[in-house]
């Protein structure tokens, strides 16, 4: 058995699904994959609807701050 505890967890899932873990076309786990979408589509709305204008603005030009004092 692995030391590692992430390798000694996908050692037991394997196990327990005598080898046949699900994957789409591309290599992905679905489950995985939905569950970032479920979060993802609604982190940035629910973000900017908590913040007040002022900070959403501080936040805005620090960005573009970073952006455009790169050196090319």
């Amino acid at each position: 058995m692995p030391t590692d505890v992430n390798a000694l967890a996908s050692a037991i899932v394997e196990i327990s699904t005598n080898g046949r873990v699900i994957k789409t076309a591309d290599g992905k786990n679905p489950f995985a994959v939905a569950l970032g979408r479920r979060g993802g589509l609604k982190g940035g709305k629910a973000r900017a609807a908590s913040l007040s204008a002022g900070r959403r603005s501080e936040i805005a030009s620090a960005a573009a701050k970073s952006r455009w004092s790169k050196k090319r």
